[in-house]
């Protein structure tokens, strides 16, 4: 269980270990999410500013990254729930893709372009999966969903990136 304060750490303290901490895997989320990265990082900043608000009634019952990851999927929703953002242009290329490193592999590119382009449903638990490193109870908490869930998704997911990525690669071999 993981504990919020230490002996003598204000809530300030704490929001800003949280940031330093997190702040990364929550934009990789929220970007994957609304395909924007300003919207993204509105949607993080959003998420610290609830969980300051709420960091007292943290419980401890999820880790940290779940509760946190939970709150950013929720700001996340709640934008795009919105009648402006059926307007924004949410195809996305590599060089969109936050933090990228500088060389990168051409097939890892393919496969995060795939990824991003899953529907959301999908790429929730790919993302937390494979890129938050999140196992499936983390990722059934995460998302209020159940295990069994979490499992036909990321196996549906699995099969579409297979089917896409197979695609691709003939493609490039047709042409």
């Amino acid at each position: 269980m993981e504990t919020v304060k230490g002996p003598c750490r204000s809530a300030e303290e704490e929001i800003t270990r949280l940031v330093e901490e997190h702040q990364l895997a929550l934009l990789r989320l929220c970007f994957a999410y609304l395909h924007d990265r300003a919207l993204a990082e509105d949607a993080v900043q959003e998420t610290f500013l609830k969980a300051y608000r709420k960091l007292d009634q943290f419980r401890g019952n999820a880790s940290m990254k779940t509760w946190l990851s939970a709150i950013a999927i929720n700001c996340c929703r709640d934008m795009s729930r919105g009648s402006w953002f059926r307007h924004i242009d949410r195809s996305i290329t590599i060089e969109q893709l936050p933090l990228r490193a500088e060389e990168t592999d051409p097939e890892e590119d393919a496969v995060s372009v795939e990824v991003m382009n899953l529907p959301i449903r999908l790429r929730e638990v790919v993302l937390l999966y494979y890129f938050e490193d999140m196992n499936t109870n983390e990722i059934a908490e995460t998302l209020r969903i159940s295990q069994q869930a979490v499992s036909g998704r990321l196996m549906r997911a699995r099969a579409r990136l297979r089917k896409a990525l197979g695609n691709a690669e003939r493609g490039e071999q047709d042409g």
